[in-house]
Order: structure tokens, then sequence, then C-alpha cells
């Protein structure tokens, strides 16, 4: 019957002319399930998909009563009651499983939870970007006319496609001019719901997506998609898809995303395939160069309404190499005017002449671009203030500054040019806002910022991405290096805690730093190789944690990964197990001076023993920890911080819970294992005490090695708390200098990553750190 169904489907989308895509706009059906519903990957789908892909393809008597009788067998008419009550089981039928007749189902039932998660994913965007704008100022005192107008047509789609109109039917470019406040109208008027947004470094394209995503989630209805920023720099199209891709960002922003939607696939890939998600790209030209044709190609493939954002030049070549982007109006900001810059720049300075109250430091400046030059070009600092990004610069320079007077800018022998004047801006933003005092803030020093930051920008340029992720602060060291510290650091850790607590058990200090040193460097070769397989080698990161601990009050919609954890820390502690038991038994033989035969009969036996006894009290605790998480709430407010701080406090809660549990588990598995093979590789002997000072040690470090190893709070504290400070390429306290440079206004805040605010202002950095 799938089969049969899927020809159906098929033909009569065919039939209407549409693609897959165009019936997802249509029917809010992901293009994934049409995809396995006409292929026969998925049967039996339920009444309420099969009746909006009916409705999307405008199905009416025989057509409708066909598509419904090849998904009911036995459908013969009725109205939608008859549908309704013949729909099969929706667990079942997605996981492709037999059909079970079952009581009607309201549609608003089956869409409940993509419809509820859009809207507070809605709110939350809206809150977040909101605290953004205050963030910079954009409304102090009011936002820089951003102006722009209709792109060239070499970079515009056929305007028949861009306003979807039937073939043959006459065509007309429409009118695209407009103001910052018009944006979310503008986009609105383009009926393919595709815009493309150019302009120039620092023309203000990136103000202009926050006021789209605030106008647009303001007058948003139900039905409108939320539209959610995505910094595309940090995409590579030829290794993950789109959507894909998307629905990573999404989980990464807004955590409660990541718990399972209709159809056992998350919220975020149910919010992105059903089109409840418009994606704003902002940032096309940041990409590689090599990646910018396969995005676009990418991009074309699917009619996902969309944003994107980019310097002419760039996607221009992009344009050139492939073809422009599908059904996509582009617009092109336009510079600010002397006018504009007269309106703005004495409103953000103080009064300081008594007699003309109205007088300020920028009147004079002003004045003087007004006067023709000898040639008739204009002066080289109207030039540089044509664009908001400088014009920000400058108020910050010279703005409320009384040491600092805008009157020098004119200066041409000391600026001779326009480069002269934006890198002048650019080099004293940094030391301008760090010698201004902020409430609660520490005194940092200019010149070791300089330095940090540059660091940071480097960082970034390396890797390729504009995303700076606390959690990937360590990516800046090669991997191996990142592995010997992690390695070295883990082992002292865990030595000292081991040398400690048996020193303390055996009452021997000796006994307890040999002890100690021996367990540090077997935990630190271990969890350094551990750490090495998982994430240098395949090259992942060590992301935070979607999940919280709850014992009571869970929700219908958490997944249970019992059984993948149960494998996996069976596997894991089965393995250090052997690996320490074996080196504990030659150890031992050899302090006995055994002979060669008794030494390795000893390590093999206590591999046998301690590889039973770390498995099973992992495998254990791997699958407790699986049945107690659930994903965080999705109205969280997501910041770098509190990412950062809810991370933490759930690698502590699983330490907390862990380390008892998975010590407990060693204590009394040795000891039934000790009994289980007795007699079987010979006599065994253990005692009360010595499985309590095992399970103890063995809880503890456990705990330490996994949390320093293979979290990523663990790796926050261990690289960017410990290494890169006493290297000096961060300070001590870095998650409050990354904040206090965002309050400063050096970083932006995109989700739970940082961003710098001006990406001129990152390249400079970056340039600065390579030559120094």
């Amino acid at each position: 019957m799938a089969g049969e169904f899927g020809a159906v489907l098929r033909r009569l989308r065919e039939k209407a002319g549409l693609t897959q895509e165009e019936l997802e706009r249509r029917s809010g059906v992901s293009v994934s399930t049409i995809r396995g519903l006409e292929t026969g990957k998925r049967g039996n789908p339920r009444m309420t998909t099969v009746r909006r892909l009916a409705d999307a393809l405008a199905l009416g008597g025989e057509d409708r009563e066909e598509l419904l009788g090849a998904a009911v067998p036995g459908f013969r008419g009725g109205g939608a009651d008859a549908a309704e009550a013949s729909a099969p089981d929706a667990g079942a039928a997605e996981a492709g499983g037999p059909a079970v007749a079952t009581p009607a189902v309201p549609p608003s039932a089956v869409r409940a939870a993509p419809a509820e998660a859009a809207e507070q994913l809605a709110k939350a965007v809206a809150a977040r970007w909101q605290r953004e704008e205050e963030q910079r100022r954009i409304q102090d005192p009011y936002p820089l006319p951003v102006r722009w107008k209709p792109a060239c047509e070499t970079l515009t789609d056929h305007w028949a496609n861009i306003r979807r109109l039937p073939p043959g039917a006459p065509s007309a470019p429409l009118d695209l001019s407009g103001r910052l406040e018009g944006i979310a109208e503008t986009y609105r008027s383009v009926p393919s719901g595709r815009l493309v947004v150019l302009g120039r470094s620092g023309s203000g394209k990136t103000v202009l997506t926050l006021r789209f995503v605030l106008d647009h989630l303001r007058t948003r209805t139900p039905a409108e998609p939320v539209p959610v920023i995505f910094s595309i720099g940090a995409w590579d199209p030829t290794a993950v898809t789109l959507r894909d891709w998307l629905t990573e960002q999404l989980t990464r922003d807004h955590p409660g995303t990541a718990a399972p939607g209709p159809g056992k696939v998350s919220l975020a890939s149910a919010l992105v395939d059903s089109g409840r998600v418009l994606p704003v790209l902002d940032g096309f030209d940041e990409m590689a160069d090599g990646l910018r044709r396969p995005a676009l190609e990418a991009l074309n493939a699917t009619t996902l309404p969309l944003v994107l954002t980019s310097r002419p030049a760039e996607y221009a070549a992009a344009v050139a190499e492939t073809d422009v982007l599908t059904s996509a109006a582009p617009i092109e900001l336009t510079d600010l005017t002397l006018d504009d810059l007269d309106d703005y720049l004495p409103r953000t300075t103080r009064k300081t002449d008594r007699a003309d109250p109205a007088a300020g430091a920028w009147q004079p400046v002003l004045k003087k671009l007004r006067e023709p030059s000898p040639d008739g070009s204009p002066a080289p600092l109207a030039t540089v203030l044509s664009t908001p990004l400088m014009v920000a610069l400058a108020r910050t320079v010279y703005s409320d500054t009384p040491e600092h007077d805008p009157a020098e800018l004119l200066d041409t022998q000391l600026f001779p040019g326009v480069r002269a004047l934006e890198e002048h801006l650019l080099d004293n933003f940094l030391p301008t806002v760090y010698r201004r005092s902020r409430p609660g803030a520490r005194g940092w020093e200019p010149e070791r910022v300089q330095r940090w930051l540059g660091h940071l920008a480097r960082h970034l340029t390396e890797l390729k991405t504009p995303d700076l992720a606390w959690w990937r602060l360590g990516h800046g060291l090669r991997g191996s290096t990142r592995t010997l510290v992690t390695a070295l650091v883990t082992a002292l850790v865990i030595g000292l805690v081991d040398g400690a607590m048996s020193a303390a058990f055996s009452g021997s200090l000796a006994g307890g730093v040999l002890d100690g040193t021996i367990v540090g460097l077997l935990a630190g070769l271990m969890f350094g190789l551990v750490h090495w397989f998982t994430y240098t080698v395949t090259g992942k990161d060590v992301q935070p944690s979607a999940v919280r601990l709850r014992i009571r009050g869970r929700p219908d919609t958490t997944t249970w990964r019992a059984g993948p954890r149960l494998v996996i820390g069976t596997l894991g502690g089965a393995f250090f197990g052997c690996a320490y038991g074996f080196m504990v038994g030659l150890l031992r033989a050899l302090s006995q001076r055994a002979g060669p035969a008794l030494v390795l009969e000893n390590g093999l036996i206590n591999a046998i023993f301690f590889g039973l006894v770390f498995g099973g009290a992992a495998g254990l605790s791997f699958c407790l920890l699986g049945l107690l998480e659930t994903p965080r709430d999705i109205v969280s407010a997501v910041s770098p911080g509190s990412v950062l701080r809810a991370d933490r406090r759930t690698v502590l809660v699983r330490l907390c819970f862990w380390a008892p549990v998975f010590g407990t588990a060693v204590g009394l598995g040795a000891g039934l294992v000790v009994d289980l093979l007795q007699g079987h590789l010979g006599r065994l002997a253990t005692d009360p005490m010595t499985s309590l000072m095992l399970g103890t040690i063995s809880g503890l470090g456990g705990a330490l090695g996994y949390t320093l190893t293979l979290t990523a709070w663990g790796q926050w504290c261990l690289l960017a708390r410990i290494w890169l400070p006493l290297t000096g390429r961060l300070p001590w306290a870095a998650a409050a200098f990354l904040d206090d440079a965002y309050q400063r206004g050096v970083l932006r805040q995109a989700g739970a990553v940082y961003q710098f605010r001006h990406a001129r202002l990152q390249s400079r950095l970056a340039r600065s750190r390579r030559r120094g």
C-alpha cells in the first residue's frame, strides 16, 4: 500500500506541476517526508498528512478520493470525519510499523508540538535581539538612516520567478527602495520570500538584519515562519546540507529544540523541515572563497524562503561562477549623506558651549566638509563617514570624549587618505572603550587587551568562522598540543587525588605517593588517548551539553538512551579496566621479583578482574545517566555566559551523581567478581576496606577524568582557564573578559557564541597579531 500511495502522490504532484520543495511550501509537510512517501521508504502516512497534501495539491472529486483511498484501504469517501476515523496510529505509521485503528486525532494535536515550539522560539528570538539592539545603542539617539535601492539586473533573477507568476503572465520589476524602518514590509512585498541584501563593509547589513527580525516578529502572524539569524560564514556546504546545518545551529543556540518532536526527529529538525523557520543568513562574504559557489548552488537546490546578506563583490563573483540566487530579489545599501551626518553626529555629543547651547564638537567639522575642494572631489573624511560602521567608530572615539577633538580628522598631513583615516579609527577604538571606567568592571590594560583580542581574532581567522565559541577556544592550539596538555593536567589532578586518598586509607605517605604516581600516569595516558581518538583524530568539538538531569517531572517527549549508553559505558570501562589491571598486575608481580610467566599470568588475571569490574560499573553508571537526562527548556535565555553556566551545572551534577554511583558499583562489583571468578583464575581474595578504597578512589578519579577530557566545561577549565592564560594568550578571568568586551561593544552575542561586532576590527586585530 505504501508503494501504491507513493506512486499516486507522485503522479498527482507532477500533474499539478509542482516540485517536492514547492509542495512542501504549500502543505507544510517536510520535503524529506514527501520524498520518503513517494519512494515508499515511509509507509502508512498519517491521515492528517494526507489531507494536507491533498489540500496543497487542490485535489477534488476523484483525484482526492484516489489519494485518500491509496492511503487508507477500503476508503470510499464519507468526508473529513470518516477520513479522521481511519487515521492510523501516529507512532506506528511514522516508524513504518503496522497501522492500527485508533480514535480520531485532531490535526491540531498532531501539529501541536512544532507549532508551540515555534511560538516559544519566536519569543526567545525577540527577547534576545531586543537586548542586543539595546546593547548596541542603535536607538541612541536614533537609528542611522540606512537606505537601499534595487541591485543591478545582472544580480537579479527573472522577475516572473521572483513574483511567482504562471508561464506567459506579464511581469514587471518591484519597487524595492526603502529605509531601515520598512525592511519587514519590503521583504513581505517579495512573493518568493527570498531577499538578498548587498552592501560594502560597514554599510549596516548586520543592523538591518537585526531590525528585520524584530519588525517581522512584531507583526508576525502564527502562520508565518520565525526569522532566525544564522552566521552563514560557519557553514561548509561540501560537508553538511543546508537543512542539517540549520538544525545543528538551531539546536546549539536553543538547546530545548533538541527535544524529540513528531516522527522521532528533534524539534529543531521538525521546525526547519516544516518551514516554521525563516533563515536570515548573515555574512555570505565571510565564507571561504572556495565555498561560496557550492553554497549558492545548495541554496538554489531548495525553495526555502530566506534573507541573505553579502558584500557585492563576493556575491557577484559567486554569481559569475554559477547563477543568481533563484527567485531572489537583491537590494543594495546606499551611502550616508552629509545631511545624515548633520542630523546625527551633533546629537551624540555633550553641549560644551554655554554661549551657544546647540554648538558641539562636530559642527565645525561638518561645516568644513561641505566646503568644495580645489579638485572637486569629496574630502577623505566625508568618504570615510559614508558608512554606519565608521560613523559608529568616530562617535565612540570623539563624541563625549573631551580629550579628543574630531577636528584633527581634517588634517590631511596626518591622515593623507581614506585608508589612513579608517585605520586611525579602528586602532583607536579599543584604547578608547577600555580607558573608560565601567561600573563593576575590572581595569583591563589596553595593551594587554589588544594582545588578547588579537589572539582571538587570529584564532577565528584560522578556524575560518566568525563564531567565537567558548568551548572552542582551545582549538587555537595544535591538536597534539591540546591532547598533551589534557593528558598531563588530567594525570596531575587524578594522581594528586589518588595519592592523597591512598595515603589517608593506608596511613603510608610513601605508599600513597607511589600509588598516586602510577594511577596518575595510567589515567592521564588512558584519558589522553580517549580524548585523542574521540575528538582530535575525528576533528569533532567537545560540545556543551544540551540536557540536564531530572528525576521527577520528566516530560513525555524525552527519549531514553539507556541502551546505547550501556554499550558505550561497558566497552569504555572494560577497555580502561583491562589496561589498568594489566599494568597493576605487572607492577605488583615485578615488585615481588616473580618470574616472567608469573608476571604475565598475574597481569592477565588482574586485567580480567578489573575489566569486568570497571566495565560493569561504567555501563551501569552511563545507563542511569541516559535515563535521567532531559533537554533544557527552549525558552531559556541563551547567551555564551548562560550556556557556560548551564554546562557547568550539568557537569557538576553529573560528577556528583556519577562519582558515588560509579564508586559504589566498583566497590560492590569487586566482591561480586571475586565470587564469580573464584577458582577459575586461582585463589582470589578481597576485603571490605580494600573495596571501599577502590570504590572511593575510582569514583572520584573517574569522574574527574571524564570531566576534564570529555566535557566542554572541563576543556574550558583546562585550556581557557589554565593553559592559555599561562602562556599569555588570554587573561585568567577569561569569561569575565569576554563578557566585559561584549558590554563595551567590542563583541556581540549571537546565540551561544560571541562574534566581533565589526568584521573590519577583527581583520585588523588578526593582522596586527600576526605581525606581532
